[in-house]
């Protein structure tokens, strides 16, 4: 493991401007040295209330969406649409594991926190890259359905906290990584793991389980923040009587917004009694951080595909609380509402990316990016549903259903696959433009349902979904306007989206590619203003915070085990240089594909005229067909 400081911008600086000319004593070399450092970590307490002030990240990065709304915007505007092209590298970090590399660090003060693939935490000097301490847990055997992938750190008073891959929550000392408590939160050798995030919050920490595809019963629990203990546990599926209707649910046959699922609702009822029981494995991940509320003290999160993920025919009903957005109490863990838009998902398309909260005209909302290819809008008091965007990706043979005893040579053809639309990726979201900012994969799969057996610890999927190599996949970054489900402006990418966004109020937004660049957008217009080659797929979440003044952009670059992508182990830091880099060597295009527009909850379809056929002139919409 090793450290490497590429440039400091802000020494020279420093340096350029000083009065005096030094002597060349020894002592004079010492104290010039010494005045161009910056100061010793700091290790101030991460306290309830600068947590709970926080509207937008600024000079600190404290929770993995930046702040408990998870919008990822930062107040910083030091870093504008006009100077962006003059970022500069300012060091450089190499963890020394070439892996899929999926962290959003954390800042507190001028220290850096950021989790490596297998579960590790390094602090380093967020102005220098210099290392402060490393933790390197002893992984037990785990059973992963997606590669070993951590996604970050929560801080709170004096420690970090840090969920691993074989499901245990640790608390590491800020100051020196020494462990303070290792809480098991459940078995691996079931399947369980740990890749999210945790969450601190008014005394606790939530994790959410992943594993679903193992065929567990999925849950989301708080610790104790000093002593690890647990404080409640609430299960993503419903055990008969938990819920008015167990996990069959409403049976519906649609979902929330009226498209057709396809669903065989007689059959499921007369399938019902053979599999009672099955709620018992019923899956229900909870892949990534929650947004959290103070003031009403909610937490708010997405609940992942039921299990087996294809096979639907044993499970019968809508598979509580699987395909959902969540809201629980977070002293208590009672649920308060849910809003499932995806009923008995048969397609591996419920949701993975985390909620935000964002305020208009005096309400709160939760918007959640979906697998389907729709960002929802709900209440954020109720869950009542208000808006489903337009579609950010392709979409064609939607919700179609597939059965075992369809020719499996042949399967189905659908769009998006199982990977999404958006798959775990953040959005993030500005409240100067009103627009949120989506990653997209376009990845077409072919889909095929066998009967497969239940074994404990085994992959339980009930069949396959396969890319065929003919078809082209790619990605689309995208901008929302969460008034209307529009689409203000959107380009194609080369390789299909996974990381996450960061938006600025210097209107720039920040997101990485597959191919390996970190981008920087004109967050009004699109406009590709700047763009770095980091040699290695950039799937973690950028970040910006500032040191004495100053304001860098962090990015972790690695690759992806499931896009595979070019893998490394870097994490870069970037600030303002003295002159533009050249301009970017490409230009994203804006994408052609079939559109069918924003629909508003209860209100007949409102499709703009300008973009129903929109590169398909004459051709009807989806929806339509």
């Amino acid at each position: 493991m090793r450290a490497v400081l590429v440039v400091s911008l802000l020494a020279a600086s420093l340096a350029s401007c000083r009065d005096e000319p030094r002597t060349g004593s020894a002592d004079a070399e010492r104290e010039e040295a010494a005045e161009r450092r910056p100061p010793a970590p700091s290790f101030a307490p991460v306290t309830d209330a600068a947590l709970t002030a926080l509207q937008a990240a600024s000079s600190e990065w404290l929770t993995y969406g930046g702040a408990y709304n998870n919008q990822r915007y930062s107040s910083l505007a030091q870093i504008t649409r006009e100077n962006v092209s003059a970022l500069t590298p300012a060091w450089v970090y190499q963890t020394g594991l070439a892996e899929s590399f999926e962290t959003t660090p954390v800042v507190a003060g001028n220290v850096m926190y950021l989790t490596t693939p297998e579960s590790g935490v390094i602090a380093l000097h967020a102005a220098t890259g210099e290392k402060i301490w490393e933790f390197k847990p002893e992984i037990r055997r785990t059973q992963l359905c997606c590669g070993p992938n951590n996604r970050g750190v929560s801080i709170y008073g004096d420690h970090v906290h840090v969920a691993t891959l074989d499901a245990r929550l640790i608390a590491l000392d800020r100051r020196t990584g020494q462990v303070v408590w290792d809480t098991e939160v459940a078995d691996p050798e079931d399947g369980y793991s740990l890749t999210m995030a945790p969450l601190a919050f008014d005394g606790k920490v939530f994790v959410g389980i992943s594993g679903a595809d193992y065929g567990l019963r999925g849950f989301v629990s708080a610790y104790d923040a000093a002593t690890g203990e647990l404080v409640w546990r609430w299960y993503t599926i419903p055990a008969p009587g938990e819920a008015p209707n167990g996990w069959w649910g409403e049976w519906r046959d649609t979902d929330p917004f009226g498209t057709p699922l396809g669903r065989d609702i007689m059959a499921e009822r007369e399938d019902s009694a053979t599999y009672r029981d099955a709620w018992k494995r019923g899956g229900g991940s909870v892949w990534m951080t929650p947004a959290y509320d103070p003031t009403t003290k909610t937490l708010y999160f997405s609940v992942g595909n039921p299990a087996p993920s294809l096979d639907g025919r044993v499970r019968p009903g809508d598979n509580l609380y699987t395909g959902s957005i969540v809201a629980l109490d977070g002293q208590t863990g009672k649920l308060r509402w849910y809003f499932q838009y995806l009923p008995h998902d048969v397609w591996d398309l419920a949701p993975a990316s985390p909620p935000i909260l964002f305020d208009l005209d005096g309400r709160r909302y939760v918007a959640q990016a979906g697998k389907t290819g729709w960002l929802y809008v709900v209440d954020a008091a109720s869950g009542q549903p208000v808006l489903r965007s337009d579609n950010f990706v392709p979409q064609d043979a939607l919700f179609t259903t597939v059965s075992a005893g369809d020719d499996p040579a042949d399967g189905r053809l659908m769009i998006p696959g199982a990977h999404g639309g958006a798959h775990w990726s953040p959005i993030a979201y500005s409240p100067r433009t009103g627009l949120a900012y989506v990653l997209g994969v376009h990845q077409p799969m072919v889909y095929r349902v066998t009967r497969q057996p239940f074994y404990e610890g085994r992959l339980w999927t009930g069949g396959t979904f396969l890319m065929p190599p003919d078809l082209p996949q790619w990605g689309t970054f995208s901008a929302i306007d969460v008034r209307t489900g529009e689409i203000r402006w959107q380009r194609r990418v080369p390789a299909p989206m996974l990381g996450a966004a960061l938006v600025t109020a210097g209107d720039v937004v920040f997101v990485g590619q597959g191919t390996g660049t970190l981008d920087a957008f004109d967050a009004l217009t699109g406009d590709l203003l700047w763009q770095f080659n980091t040699g290695a797929g950039v799937h973690g979440g950028p970040i910006t915070y500032a040191v004495d003044g100053v304001q860098y952009v962090a990015v972790a670059a690695g690759g992806n085990y499931q896009l595979g992508t070019p893998k490394g182990d870097d994490v870069f830091a970037f600030v303002l240089g003295q002159a533009p880099r050249p301009a970017p060597s490409q230009a994203y295009a804006p994408v052609e594909y079939r559109r069918t527009g924003p629909i508003r909850h209860g209100a007949v379809r409102q499709v703009p005229a300008s973009s129903v056929t929109q590169g398909r002139p004459g051709e009807p919409a989806a929806q339509d067909r």
